[in-house]
């Protein structure tokens, strides 16, 4: 019990910033949900099990349109096809952390990813309740302020209308924050370029999926010199 209390000892103040970043960003989330039909139960569900972020938004999309379980499957894995990069450079640090790595692979996200990567574990600290601390914290931040939301949207009583802007405001200060964070803009480019060639071919009820497909291929391609961009400023 020692050992776990000083993992999240150590943990808690690396994820302060992930608090203050996941508790608005999921207090909109549940916001949003609220205001497309769906009562706070949703938002905490699917918060505890998807844990996807940008993912939890477009699957409420997905949830107010025909039902279609291989394009929702296609997207959800291409969306988060890049923890499959983050799984390969984790795979030595979840070595010997037993039954915690069931967890650590489930919890896995952009942040947590960053933390447990980076992060110099004091030595008198567990590495692998360290990693569990951080993922665990990260994951409760997520759910706690998704819920929060969904509970604050049904007591919203002011005009809503246009709050669905919230998922284009997220993903647009995404795009901002990739762009200013490289150098040659390789993924920001391909990006935009995917997006366009692939609604002007499929139009703009098919074009989601082959743009992720080519997105991906595109990055996969380009790995080193996008290492590279961000590496070097």
């Amino acid at each position: 019990m020692l050992m776990i209390k000083k993992a999240f000892a150590a943990a808690f103040p690396k994820t302060l910033p992930i608090l203050a970043g996941f508790s608005f960003l999921g207090f909109s989330y549940g916001v949003y949900m609220n205001v497309s039909g769906f009562s706070f139960v949703y938002p905490m569900l699917m918060s505890l099990t998807i844990f996807g972020g940008s993912l939890e938004f477009v699957a409420a999309a997905m949830l107010l349109g025909s039902f279609a379980p291989l394009q929702t499957f296609l997207m959800a894995l291409l969306i988060q096809a890049r923890h499959l990069f983050y799984g390969i450079a984790m795979l030595d640090r979840y070595k010997g952390t037993g039954l915690k790595k069931l967890y650590l692979i489930f919890g896995m996200c952009d942040e947590s990813f960053s933390i447990n990567y980076t992060a110099d574990i004091p030595a008198d600290t567990d590495r692998g309740w360290f990693m569990f601390a951080v993922m665990l914290l990260n994951h409760f931040y997520w759910v706690a302020g998704a819920t929060l939301g969904g509970i604050a949207g049904s007591l919203i009583t002011f005009n809503t209308e246009g709050l669905e802007f919230v998922m284009t405001a997220m993903f647009t200060v995404i795009f901002l924050e990739q762009w200013l964070k490289e150098k040659k803009h390789y993924t920001a480019l391909v990006g935009v370029l995917s997006s366009a060639a692939c609604l002007l071919i499929f139009g703009s009820e098919s074009f989601m999926i082959p743009t992720m497909v080519c997105i991906l291929c595109f990055i996969t391609l380009l790995r080193k010199p996008v290492e590279r961009s961000v590496g070097r400023k």
